[in-house]
């Protein structure tokens, strides 16, 4: 059995982001999120960062079962255009038990 994978992220919109329409954007966003769904990923935490930071506007903690699954998450929203709309950086590890 594998530990599971967390990722924490960091992003902002890009440009083409701000050029869609706000129903645009909520599909955009969709789109993460069912694909998080569809690899057995969770959501953990998704903060609003810009009151206090110019460079990422948001931030959050995924969990996933494994990499294999990271890795399709990925896949799914690079062939979904994602990395269009967001710049974001983001660092993988397993939970700390000692």
């Amino acid at each position: 059995m594998t530990d599971p994978i967390y990722k924490v992220w960091m992003s902002k919109a890009k440009d083409a982001c701000y050029e869609l329409s706000p129903e645009e954007r909520n599909k955009l966003y969709d789109i993460s999120a069912e694909a998080l769904k569809q690899v057995g990923g969770e959501m953990v935490v998704a903060c609003f960062s810009s009151w206090c930071s110019e460079k990422w506007i948001l931030w959050g903690v995924e969990k996933f079962p494994n990499i294999e699954a990271v890795q399709k998450h990925a896949q799914m929203l690079f062939e979904k255009d994602w990395f269009k709309y967001t710049e974001s950086i983001s660092y993988l590890g397993t939970e700390a038990t000692e």
